[in-house]
């Protein structure tokens, strides 16, 4: 059974703040943005996802990656995500359409700012993930 660990949201630009609730729209989610609409955010990309095991094996390689660092919105585990999944949090449900590719915004989160570390093409599977909004709702971190 899967569990949500963080919720980070920004005006644009990463780190992302680490927040309680939010709400969740088919848009994206309320109190977050983000400054390259060509490339983030929209209904195909409208929440971001970050799997704990990744963070946790990046971590042990060394790279001072953290919860919102790399411009997720939700950090989960036991989700075994892959393209085509689809997962709830509380009253909201994802469906993961894609892979997200990194970019050098996110290289602060890596050893020698290597962000290419989690582009898919290059490690399948150890990435964060585009999810579309199957059903609206609000979702809570636990304390």
């Amino acid at each position: 059974m899967g569990q949500l660990l963080g919720i980070y949201i920004s005006n644009g630009g990463v780190p992302k703040e680490n927040v309680s609730t939010v709400k969740v729209h088919f848009e994206g989610i309320v109190g977050d943005n983000q400054f390259d609409k060509k490339h983030h955010g929209g209904p195909l990309r409208a929440v971001c996802v970050l799997e704990n095991e990744l963070l946790v094996k990046l971590k042990s390689e060394g790279h001072p990656i953290q919860g919102g660092t790399t411009g997720e919105n939700l950090l989960v585990e036991g989700f075994n995500l892959e393209i085509g999944s689809v997962f709830k949090i509380d009253e909201v449900e994802l469906e993961v359409v894609s892979a997200a590719t990194p970019c050098k915004t996110i290289s602060a989160s890596f050893t020698d700012g290597y962000f290419n570390r989690i582009s898919h093409k290059k490690y399948p599977g150890e990435t964060r993930w585009y999810c579309k909004v199957l059903k609206e709702g609000r979702i809570s971190r636990s304390s």
